[in-house]
């Protein structure tokens, strides 16, 4: 009798392990989805930014230096090669992209966003320039790429804590720890993003 109840003990425990285990690498591979999500759009962001550059480069042949700023900051992201640099580098990029915006319609500031502050000052001095279409288009799709980015960034931050969760409750915990399953950083915006930019008309 007492052996039948070891045993069914010891099964009730084998089954908690692996219902355990199993819904720890369903919450892991689920940030690891939504990591991919973040990167194919932070990816797009990286590739309109020289198409933006060239677009410039035609109405402001003297601003070089500002336009080079902006290449080299793109550049970081795309050498960039775990996500914890990735994270970095598209933060870094982010603030780029939001002082164009900044700068031609709406707020928001940062690094390598001066530099991309810089192209819309230019866009500013040059009329042509902010009526081209091409350009206009550019800056609609960097527009629409920072929203996709803003809720990629919201689910993956979601999953992340689903799965911090997770490892830090009992009994589960124990589980992680036995398999060492590791932690994944939440995708936080930096300080100079929090910042309410001044917008000057």
């Amino acid at each position: 009798m007492i052996l039948i109840i070891v045993g069914i003990l010891i099964v009730v425990l084998v089954l908690y392990v692996i219902v355990s285990y199993n819904a720890l690498v369903r919450e892991k591979n689920k940030v690891k989805t939504n990591w991919a999500q973040i990167d194919v759009v932070l990816k797009r962001r990286a590739d309109l930014i020289p198409n933006l550059v060239e677009t410039v480069k035609g109405y402001a042949k003297h601003e070089k230096e500002t336009l080079d700023s902006v290449m080299q900051a793109r550049n970081t992201y795309m050498n960039a090669s775990i996500p914890s640099e990735q994270m970095e580098a598209a933060g870094e990029l982010t603030q780029a992209l939001n002082k164009i915006k900044a700068c031609v319609n709406s707020p928001a500031a940062s690094i390598c966003s001066q530099a991309l502050n810089k192209i819309m000052a230019i866009s500013e001095a040059y009329p042509d320039l902010k009526a081209n279409t091409n350009f206009v288009s550019l800056q609609n799709e960097l527009t629409q790429t920072e929203d996709k980015i803003s809720f990629a960034r919201q689910f993956y931050n979601d999953s992340v804590y689903s799965y911090t969760n997770k490892l830090e409750m009992f009994p589960s915990s124990i589980i992680a720890s036995l398999f060492h399953f590791e932690r994944f950083d939440y995708f936080e915006i930096n300080e100079n993003d929090k910042e309410i930019p001044e917008v000057k008309f």
